[in-house]
C-alpha cells in the first residue's frame, strides 16, 4: 500500500481469520421470498466465521486495530496503514456482512444485531490481538466498540473515536442509510451496488471516490446478493437499537470508572452527523477532541 501523498509505503498481509462461532443449527440458508437454497456467498463457511483482515508493520510493535464504519470496508484505511506501519502493528478488518468477510444469511448463524456484533468483536480481538492494543473506530460502529472496551479496559492503551454517533440527534440514521430498512424497497435498494456503496459513501461528506476505489467497494455487491441481505439486516438492527447503544456509550464515556485514554476526532464536513453538542459533551471530561476541518464522516478517506 502507498499513502495518498506517496510519502509512505508498506507491505500488507491479507488473510482470513477464523473467529466467533455460529449459533443454532447448520441448515443451508434459503431465500426469504421463495425458499430456495441460496448460493455459497450467503452460506456460513463452517462452524466459525471467516473475517477478512489486512495487517502491516512489525509484530513487535504496539498493536492498533482499525475498525471501519457503516457501510464501508477495511479498504477505507488504505492510506492510513502505510503511515502507521513504521511504528505500529496495524490491523484492519471487514465486519461480518461487509467487504470480503463472511456474510451469512440472517437467521442462519448470525442475525446482525448490535449485541451479536459486540460479542463477535470480542472473538476477533482475542484471535488477532490477545495482548494490549489501541483501537480506532469510525462512525456508527463506535457504540459497539465502546461497549466492548468498557468490559476490557485492561486491554486498551488508547481508544480513538472518529465521527461517532454521540448525541441524541445522531440516533436517527440518515435517509441514505435508512432506506435500506424499508419493507420490500429496502431489499431492492440494498442489492443496488451504486446505491449501497457509491452513494452511501459519497453522500456523507466531501469524499470524491475514484473509479479504482469504487470498484473495490462495489465488488461484494456485484458477486453475491449476500452483501445486500446483510446491509438490509444491519440497517434494521441499527434503527431498532442504535439509540440505546448511544445512550450507553455516553454514560460509559462520562463515568468515573472509565479510565481509558480517549480521543474523539471529528471531520467537520460530516453531512450525516452534526458536530453540534459534541464539544459540549466532551467539556469537563478528560477526553481529547481533534477537529478535522476538511474531512467528512469517513474521515480516513479525506485526511
Amino acid at each position: 500500500y502507498t499513502s495518498a501523498d506517496k510519502r509512505f509505503f508498506c507491505v500488507v498481509w491479507r488473510q482470513l481469520v477464523k473467529a466467533h462461532a455460529l449459533y443454532g443449527n447448520k441448515e443451508k440458508a434459503k431465500d426469504p421470498f421463495f425458499g430456495l437454497t441460496m448460493g455459497s456467498g450467503s452460506q456460513s463457511s463452517g462452524d466459525v466465521f471467516n473475517w477478512f483482515c489486512v495487517e502491516a508493520g512489525s509484530s513487535s510493535n504496539p498493536t492498533v486495530l482499525l475498525i471501519h464504519g457503516f457501510p464501508s470496508q477495511a479498504y477505507s484505511y488504505r492510506n492510513v496503514l502505510p503511515v502507521l506501519s513504521d511504528k505500529y502493528r496495524s490491523i484492519a478488518f471487514d465486519w461480518l456482512g461487509f467487504g470480503f468477510s463472511d456474510k451469512p444469511q440472517p437467521k442462519y448463524g448470525f442475525d446482525y444485531t448490535l449485541d451479536e456484533y459486540t460479542s463477535a468483536l470480542e472473538s476477533l480481538i482475542d484471535a488477532v490481538a490477545p495482548d494490549k492494543l489501541s483501537i480506532v473506530v469510525q462512525g456508527y460502529f463506535a457504540p459497539i466498540v465502546v461497549k466492548y472496551a468498557n468490559e476490557h479496559q485492561d486491554k486498551l492503551n488508547h481508544l480513538i473515536l472518529v465521527n461517532p454517533p454521540i448525541t441524541d440527534k445522531h440516533a436517527k440514521l440518515p435517509s441514505t442509510l435508512a432506506c435500506f430498512s424499508n419493507f420490500l424497497l429496502g431489499e431492492v435498494f440494498s442489492q443496488d451496488p451504486l446505491r449501497a456503496s457509491d452513494k452511501a459513501l459519497t453522500s456523507s461528506g466531501p469524499y470524491m471516490m475514484k473509479e479504482e476505489d469504487a470498484t473495490v467497494y462495489r465488488r461484494p455487491y456485484l458477486v453475491s446478493g449476500a452483501s445486500g441481505f446483510a446491509l438490509n439486516a444491519i440497517t434494521r438492527a441499527m434503527g431498532k437499537d442504535l439509540k440505546a447503544y448511544i445512550e450507553s456509550m455516553r454514560s460509559i464515556l462520562a463515568s468515573d470508572s472509565w479510565n481509558t485514554k480517549t480521543t474523539i476526532c471529528w471531520g467537520l464536513r460530516d453531512r450525516w452527523l452534526t458536530y453540534d453538542g459534541v464539544e459540549d459533551f466532551c467539556d469537563g471530561l478528560k477526553h481529547n477532541v481533534v477537529q478535522l476541518p476538511m474531512a467528512g464522516h469517513h474521515a480516513q478517506e479525506d485526511r
